[in-house]
């Protein structure tokens, strides 16, 4: 065999070990990817069938004025909206300081086959701007969005007025 043959078996086998890495790499990652989803989007990949009840999965959108309880067994439910769908959402543990009624929030974790999301992580939005894209283009969509500019913009023109920064 001549150098160049060996060079040439050794690149060839080369690129087979970077597939081989790269098709096991990605394996083990597919079941730790996780997808965000609205509650409207969330019931129509249900009735197609797209994603299943036990899926992991990440849920976003507002929490519904009235939804918060806090249970005896120390579960707390609250229902995720888009104002267009709801999902009732269970949590054990301790929510962010910023979570309440009204804000965006995204919870992770899977969907019963009774249609309650079983939450195992909740982020809350950090400031006044923040709102998950989806969630926002959903809301865009049906013409309940106001962005924060438009609040933000009246003011300083307010302070301005009054002589005070």
């Amino acid at each position: 065999m001549t150098r160049k043959q060996k060079r040439t078996l050794m690149l060839i086998g080369g690129l087979v070990f970077l597939g081989v890495a790269t098709g096991l790499i990605l394996y083990a990652l597919r079941d730790t990817l996780v997808f965000f989803y609205t509650p409207s989007e969330m019931s129509e990949k249900l009735a197609e069938h797209e994603i299943t009840p036990g899926a992991r999965l990440r849920l976003g959108g507002l929490v519904e004025k009235g939804s918060v309880k806090l249970m005896d067994d120390g579960v707390i439910r609250f229902t995720i909206t888009d104002t267009a769908k709801s999902v009732p959402v269970t949590f054990k543990g301790i929510l962010p300081d910023l979570f309440r009624e009204g804000q965006g929030v995204v919870a992770e974790g899977r969907l019963q086959s009774d249609g309650t999301f079983v939450a195992d992580t909740v982020l809350a939005k950090h400031d006044e701007k923040y709102m998950p894209r989806e969630v926002a283009d959903a809301l865009k969509k049906r013409g309940l969005w106001e962005h924060a500019s438009k609040q933000q913009n009246a003011a300083p023109t307010a302070a301005a007025a009054s002589g005070s920064y």
